[in-house]
């Protein structure tokens, strides 16, 4: 796989912050910052087919923005 070589800018406290995290996981920052990437791609692709799958099911006529409310009520009631 050919990789490319980007130059990204990092507030100091954040790139502190990185480099910490990659020397307790005892990789490179190069790799931390891969698999964040990685990590932030799968999780919004994620979100779109949730989202595409609720607009799919409003526009069925088959529930309702009240519905949906109940749904999650119900959900935090058995949770807690």
């Amino acid at each position: 796989m050919a990789t490319t070589t980007v130059n990204i800018s990092f507030q100091e406290s954040l790139l502190v912050d990185i480099d910490k995290i990659a020397k307790v996981e005892s990789r490179s920052r190069s790799e931390l910052l891969r698999e964040a990437a990685r990590l932030y791609i799968d999780r919004k692709r994620r979100w779109g087919r949730i989202f595409a799958y609720g607009k799919t099911v409003v526009a069925r006529g088959k529930l309702t923005e009240a519905d949906v409310a109940s749904e999650v009520q119900a959900y935090r009631q058995q949770k807690a």
